[in-house]
């Protein structure tokens, strides 16, 4: 799962608001919500369930969380390290102006702020609590909101591969007073989902550190910081936890911070997040005690060995999250428009739902929009009129021979007499879904003459980074920011535009939804580029994901949220509940 910083995909790739990754009724996360034990009240109540008081519970104790990727990458604000993991590891250790709340909205974070306000189209001020600091005791302020803007600026740092840098192209300067604690940000015009800047999806690095590792106030050294915070473990926090150890592929290890400045401290002594890349593993290692929570990629089977374990509460959730399938527009034979066209048309969505998520969730249905959910306003079906993800194979054959192909259900022949070469389609390993999505699909493209061979990745950052494949699926779990999220999949200049999809008229589009000042306008012109999109056949959105999160009964405030911060939106008040 990526994760959108506008929008996690995590899986999770505006100002970033996806986030690369392995829905609830009235815009809320609670609708649709199938749940038990304790979190039965979520169902009703998506914020504040499984909400215990202080007083009730433990001092002390451990908590270990399971995860299902490695973070080879700890900058989350770059396009390697912007996935769904890292993203929410960040969340105990990392502070941020707005956070994601489990009712997909965005709320101010007020441990770490006082306000921020749009005081005017084009100017932001934000105003940082006296107390908040970073772990070393140097203050969290100005030149962190700085710093934050420049790392991920096309102009200040034309070099680092940001995860989507819509939005930020916007900021000419941020300027510090009040000692610092209070940041001004100046735009060029406006941000329509300006509360994206520097929330949870793109937090804030520590620039003191940052300078100890390059001139910040160059490109090559705003350059150099943005790198070395990739790639080492964090030795600062301004978030309830600091990283006591790092064992790659195996376990990053927090403690409380003493230095943490927030309205509740950690109960916990250790939190732990352990890496288990095999699903199949998860329910067992919950049953054995060698975990207490999960979050993973909802299958049968395990939603099935879930309902098995005694003392343990389950909650699924239709959120910010959709599965899609992605073409790589540098593959030669993929550049063909009408090809594409059938590809997609001969991909029967409802098929696949019916063989994958649909047999655990009868509310998933297929996708219509690549730019909403259903429950966000704005949300309409962009997809039916194309005819992409009908399954209809003879449709799929008219396109290919109307553009010239032969050997069509046989082996496809382009018009320039070449065979179609066979295609890699690539998935996130130990995803039994997404391993059957890619069989599907191989299928499918078989009855159109083209051989597409299944390939799994250990590593999903890298490989669509790195645009190693010709197919992939994958999901977005986006931010309740849809401008900022739609600029950070589909702009041409966007890290997370990984297939690098180009058309200047949908930039446009993109960019003048994300300034407007009108929201209904804006809406619009996020449709009138979805159509495009959807007529040019980059991107086919199979459905909006179901999440799942299991607990066992001793847990306390752990909660659902179905956004990219996922259920570490809240880890500082994670504990044991007293007695157990």
């Amino acid at each position: 799962m990526r994760g959108t910083k506008a929008a996690a995909a995590i899986a999770v790739s505006g100002a970033a608001a996806l986030l690369l990754a392995a829905c609830g009724g009235g815009g809320g996360g609670e609708g649709n919500a199938v749940a038990s034990g304790n979190f039965a009240d979520c169902a009703t109540d998506i914020n504040n369930c499984n909400a215990v008081p202080a007083d009730q519970v433990q001092q002390g104790g451990q908590i270990t969380f399971a995860i299902e990727k490695n973070i080879p990458n700890w900058n989350v604000n770059s396009a390697d390290g912007n996935v769904f993991e890292t993203g929410m590891a960040t969340k105990a250790y990392l502070p941020y102006a707005f956070s994601n709340t489990p009712d997909l909205k965005l709320e101010l974070n007020t441990d770490l702020m006082e306000s921020a306000t749009l005081t005017n189209p084009t100017t932001i001020v934000y105003k940082i609590k006296p107390n908040a600091v970073w772990s070393d005791g140097k203050p969290i302020d100005a030149s962190d909101f700085a710093y934050g803007w420049k790392m991920q600026s096309p102009t200040q740092c034309p070099d680092c591969e940001t995860a989507g840098n819509g939005g930020w192209d916007l900021v000419t300067n941020v300027v510090g007073s009040d000692g610092g604690k209070t940041a001004t940000m100046t735009l060029s015009k406006p941000f329509t989902d300006w509360q994206n800047y520097f929330a949870s999806g793109q937090p804030l690095y520590p620039a003191h550190i940052a300078a100890q590792h390059g001139d910040i106030n160059t490109p090559a050294g705003i350059k150099s910081s943005f790198d070395w915070f990739g790639e080492n473990p964090p030795t600062y926090s301004g978030g309830p936890y600091v990283v006591k150890s790092w064992q790659d592929n195996q376990a990053l290890t927090l403690v409380p911070n003493p230095k943490w400045y927030g309205a509740t401290k950690p109960k916990l002594d250790t939190l732990i997040m352990r890496v288990i890349t095999d699903a199949t593993q998860e329910p067992i290692a919950l049953q054995n005690n060698e975990v207490q929570v999960l979050y993973p990629q909802p299958q049968v089977d395990i939603v099935q060995q879930l309902q098995q374990i005694p003392n343990v509460s389950q909650l699924q959730q239709l959120g910010l999250t959709w599965e899609h399938y992605d073409f790589n527009l540098r593959t030669p034979a993929l550049k063909d428009k009408a090809l594409r066209q059938a590809m997609y048309t001969a991909v029967n969505r409802q098929d696949i739902i019916a063989k994958t998520v649909g047999q655990f969730n009868p509310d998933v249905k297929p996708l219509d929009s690549l730019m909403f959910l259903p429950q966000q306003d704005g949300y309409t079906d962009n997809v039916s009129a194309t005819g992409l993800g009908t399954g209809d194979i003879e449709k799929a054959k008219q396109i290919l021979t109307q553009a010239g192909y032969t050997g069509v259900g046989q082996k496809l022949v382009a018009k320039d007499g070449k065979p179609v070469p066979d295609m890699r389609i690539r998935y996130t390993v130990g995803n039994a879904i997404r391993q059957n999505e890619c069989e599907l699909f191989a299928q499918y493209m078989k009855q159109l003459g083209i051989n597409v061979t299944v390939q799994p990745t250990d590593d999903l950052g890298t490989t669509t980074t790195s645009g190693d494949y010709d197919i992939i699926v994958f999901a977005w779990v986006q931010s309740p920011a849809p401008f900022s999220n739609a600029q950070q999949t589909f702009l041409s200049t966007s890290g997370n535009n990984f297939g690098k999809y180009n058309n200047p008229t949908t930039d446009k589009l993109l960019n003048d939804a994300a300034s407007s000042t009108d929201k209904a306008a804006a809406t619009a012109k996020l449709n009138e580029a979805d159509k495009i999109i959807m007529g040019d056949a980059y991107v086919l959105p199979i459905y909006q994901k179901p999440t799942l999160l299991a607990a066992q009964n001793t847990i306390a405030n752990v909660r659902g949220n179905a956004t990219l911060d996922g259920p570490m939106y809240n880890a500082g008040q994670w504990g044991l509940r007293t007695g157990s």
